[in-house]
């Protein structure tokens, strides 16, 4: 999975369990793509710092990842339901299509 991607995803689903000061900062680098001296800048603190902050958080939420698989059993639900809706398609089965297409919005 891209990284940027992965990043996204674990945010999604834990970036609420950061401290609200991560958020910020875990946002403005990694989300909109400000650059370390442009957040160091408005935070007044050093490039480094905010650095340290982005990695940490990353060890955070992959560690959340790790404990509790959210994202890995959202990935794997997505793609089954896929699955279902292919089967579905081939087999005109419009019923189960618009259920998959419910539970594709609810996810």
């Amino acid at each position: 999975m891209e990284r940027f991607v992965e990043r996204t995803l674990l945010y999604d689903f834990y970036g609420e369990l950061l401290t609200k000061r991560q958020q910020e900062i875990y946002e403005s680098v990694v989300l909109e793509d400000y650059s370390l001296s442009e957040v160091a800048e408005d935070q007044h603190v050093s490039r480094q710092s905010i650095h340290d902050m982005v990695r940490r958080c990353d060890k955070i939420l992959e560690g959340y990842e790790e404990r509790l698989h959210l994202v890995e059993k959202f990935l794997t639900i997505r793609d089954k339901i896929a699955q279902v809706e292919t089967l579905a398609v081939e087999l005109g089965a419009e019923k189960i299509l618009r259920i998959c297409k419910e539970i594709q919005g609810e996810l």
